[in-house]
């Protein structure tokens, strides 16, 4: 039997009873309902099932034991169908380490009023001569498993602002539907995270044109969680108190370090064997599974860099 160490103060653990249905006393037996459902699903390859693993499924969905193992196996069914976004996935990797300097993404020490995690993005920081999208998207991922680490994440979440200031057209035009879309089933379908807001600022028309085409591949619940704030920051505020916020975003906190979350994941406390690096071995995809399943995962490799941008420049 594994054991889970819930380490929360007594708030979180009335929070998590209260919004999350969860309820210690029935906790081992909530976790082993979800891993018995494991044998339903043997074309997935379930390479963590241990009590502290499965309990963030079952917090991200509120303790709906069905929910849960859903969302339980398409997290590995993503991983298992992109291979190659997560082969090297570690904070060492040149290309995650690259994405993470640039800012992609920062993470705010100060949660805000909520206890989320503040995660920023500033849009523009993206240098295409430098790092892809699924450089971006895969040090995203990885911080996120870094992050939700933490019970008391697991039960507050997190909250993500993007600031669009500055953001080409040009910038814009690289958006394909397919990357969007992966990003989508990536943070929003098969990942453990709970997203109390996705707020945008200072976005151009064009990135409410983007909105508009990717909303139908987002869950009724994603898009109510999506604000769209404009150069409004006193809407944000409204939502995010100044005192959680960099001045950036016209709060009281100093502007925000972009270099800061990849030197805490760098630092000497840092240890990059931990459970969040452990992916498909390749070879053993293609002798022990479905060939395609390998095909597949290249092919969305070339789709990903041809196929055609939701915005045109001509």
């Amino acid at each position: 039997m594994n054991h889970v160490h819930p380490a929360l103060s007594s708030e979180t653990t009335e929070k998590a009873r209260l919004e999350l249905n969860e309820n210690p006393d029935t906790l081992h037996q909530d976790i082993q309902q979800v891993r018995d459902m494991i044998v339903t699903r043997p074309d997935i390859g379930f390479l963590r099932t241990d009590d502290e693993f499965i309990l963030r499924f079952l917090r991200a969905r509120k303790f709906d034991h069905m929910e849960t193992f859903r969302l339980l196996a398409q997290y590995f069914q993503f991983r298992q169908q992109n291979l190659d976004m997560f082969q090297s996935f570690k904070v060492d990797d040149p290309s995650i380490k690259r994405a993470l300097m640039d800012g992609f993404p920062g993470v705010l020490e100060t949660p805000d009023q909520h206890g989320r995690k503040i995660l920023i993005l500033f849009a523009s920081n993206w240098d295409q001569s430098r790092n892809s999208f699924i450089d971006i998207l895969r040090a995203i991922l990885l911080s996120l498993e870094v992050l939700i680490e933490s019970p008391e994440l697991q039960i507050n979440g997190f909250t993500l602002i993007i600031d669009w200031s500055n953001f080409s057209f040009k910038q814009a035009s690289k958006l394909t539907p397919n990357i969007l879309k992966l990003a989508i089933e990536g943070l929003q379908d098969s990942f453990p995270a709970r997203f109390g807001g996705i707020h945008f600022v200072n976005q151009p028309w064009y990135i409410h044109a983007m909105y508009t085409i990717i909303k139908p591949f987002l869950k009724d619940k994603t898009r109510k969680r999506i604000f769209l704030h404009g150069n409004n920051l006193n809407s944000l505020h409204q939502l995010i108190q100044p005192e959680c916020l960099p001045s950036e975003f016209g709060g009281t906190l100093p502007p925000y370090d972009m270099g800061m979350w990849a030197r805490t994941l760098l630092g000497p406390d840092y240890n990059d064997e931990t459970e969040y690096t452990l992916t498909y071995d390749q070879r053993l995809l293609v002798c022990s599974r479905s060939q395609s399943t390998v095909e597949a995962a290249a092919l969305r490799q070339m789709d990903r860099e041809t196929s055609t941008p939701l915005l045109a420049l001509d």
